[in-house]
């Protein structure tokens, strides 16, 4: 009988244990649940709603889902809860407004597998903060912002402009060049030199950069990131995984380069800068600056520093050749401010609105960036009314922002006077948003406008553009190629000099 007490006692005890640890558990998850997730399409099992979107175009999917449930809305995309937030209000309260709360860099399986959570984009942390902090201040050092990179930009400008003169006002493409061009700036401050646009090595890096922008962004890519272990198994990362690792030996190889005649009293670039920065650091018991990061630092200023601007005035171009009217009194007002054999300077943009609204209008009607880089909630974050668990991913829809219907006129037209007032003068607009906004908002910022006026000023100031002949400004479609930049179609472009 007392062994049969105690075994019951013994049992007693173990439920009353099971029932605390219980209680406990439901009372976090009460905690962690205090609050609604946000409404969206029901999801079907396994595929969730991958039933309603077109992957394809998702950002417009993601729209038509926005004008149904609003400005916050679950979808989910295979077994994967994503939450979307759009308009121009919720994407600034997100970014700007809670930006501790939206601040981390999700972790989909793609960006782990081709950057290891390492370099400027995807890191998170104190570590994000310190690479972050080291790569604006050495921008800044060559000249971010400044007159020393404005002479850069000019330099590159030249052997554009003799480019699209060699063509003879011949239909060409200007894919390649462009990307070259303006892949060339970045280098100047990433490798201290630029290249030959006949430089096979630059052209195959340059085409990789293009290609992986567009695999990225691909149907197959993003089914990686929703069922990695089923689409690792079909090989659809091989690619994009072969292309990066490319990219990895040549920076590999420019590092060695130039640690092997590393001058601390010479410093011409990036690379020179971090190799510098890991001197200072070499006594450190812990740093950041490893030689990993340094890798993955050069490719993530390499990327996005050439294929989102050159893309910007490919667009640029085209739209040109759409709309005459609008090209002919750009160049009408650099002929008004701007002597015959100077080149643009940034000072000129003060006595240029038309031109800078032009260019301003580009970027926003380009949406060249449409779904952003995900967030994730680095905790269960409270957000107009309901509540996102830590660890959901977070897509700030930048297309929702800069076609918002309460903040433009007319938001799915080309129309440069959205920044301009009555009076021509430039003005802006809150919701201009192709850098994203707040703490993850891109580091080249600065050196793309400058960019982006500058060669696009010095094309204009050159050249006409107009379609191949057979084709009209009718004939012109400005409907984008898919992929994670959305890129023009497929054109040719006549560049006739204006002289």
């Amino acid at each position: 009988m007392t062994v049969l007490t105690y075994f019951l006692t013994r049992i007693d005890l173990l439920l009353y244990f099971t029932c605390i640890v219980l209680f406990f558990y439901w009372i976090n998850r009460s905690k962690k649940s205090n609050g609604k997730m946000p409404p969206g399409p029901k999801p079907l099992p396994i595929i969730g709603n991958l039933n309603v979107v077109d992957l394809k175009n998702l950002h417009e999917s993601l729209m038509e889902l926005h004008e149904k449930y609003g400005d916050i809305f679950t979808v989910h995309f295979g077994p994967k809860v994503w939450v979307v937030i759009a308009g121009y209000r919720a994407v600034k309260d997100a970014l700007v407004n809670q930006a501790d709360d939206f601040g981390e860099r999700a972790n989909a399986p793609l960006f782990k597998l081709l950057s290891n959570e390492k370099g400027i984009v995807f890191s998170n942390g104190e570590h994000w903060k310190a690479i972050r902090r080291f790569t604006l201040s050495t921008l800044r050092d060559f000249g971010m912002g400044k007159k020393t990179i404005e002479a850069r930009i000019q330099d590159e400008l030249i052997p554009l402009i003799e480019n699209f003169k060699s063509h003879n006002e011949k239909p060409f493409d200007t894919d390649l060049i462009m990307n070259c061009a303006v892949s060339n700036v970045i280098c100047s401050i990433i490798f201290g030199e630029r290249f030959e646009y006949n430089d096979s090595t630059f052209k195959k890096l340059v085409h990789i950069i293009n290609e992986n922008a567009k695999l990225s962004g691909s149907p197959k890519l993003m089914l990686y990131n929703f069922f990695p272990r089923i689409s690792s198994f079909l090989g659809t990362q091989k690619q994009i995984v072969k292309n990066f690792d490319d990219l990895k030996e040549f920076v590999l190889k420019r590092i060695k380069q130039q640690r092997q005649v590393f001058d601390t009293n010479a410093i011409s670039g990036y690379i020179d800068a971090y190799l510098l920065k890991q001197e200072q650091e070499s006594t450190k018991a812990e740093t950041y600056f490893d030689d990993e990061d340094m890798v993955f630092s050069v490719l993530d200023l390499f990327s996005a520093g050439t294929e989102t601007t050159a893309t910007t005035l490919r667009w640029g171009i085209l739209l040109m050749m759409k709309y005459p009217e609008i090209q002919k009194k750009i160049q009408e007002e650099i002929r008004t401010h701007i002597k015959q054999g100077q080149m643009p300077t940034v000072d000129d943009r003060r006595n240029m609105p038309y031109t800078e609204a032009v260019v301003h209008e580009i970027q926003r009607f380009a949406n060249i960036i449409p779904l952003n880089v995900p967030h994730t909630t680095p905790n269960d974050v409270y957000f107009r009314g309901y509540c996102i668990p830590k660890g959901t991913d977070v897509i700030p829809l930048l297309t929702s922002v800069l076609y918002d219907k309460t903040q433009w006129e007319t938001p799915c037209e080309f129309n440069p006077n959205h920044f301009l007032d009555a009076n021509g003068k430039f003005v802006k607009r809150d919701a201009f948003m192709p850098f994203s906004a707040g703490r993850r908002a891109c580091v080249g910022e600065s050196l793309a406008k400058m960019e982006l006026f500058l060669f696009f000023t010095g094309l204009l100031q050159t050249f006409t553009f107009y379609p191949p002949p057979g084709v009209s400004r009718e004939d012109i479609s400005l409907k984008s190629d898919a992929g994670f930049i959305l890129r023009p179609l497929p054109h040719l472009v006549c560049a006739k000099p204006n002289y």
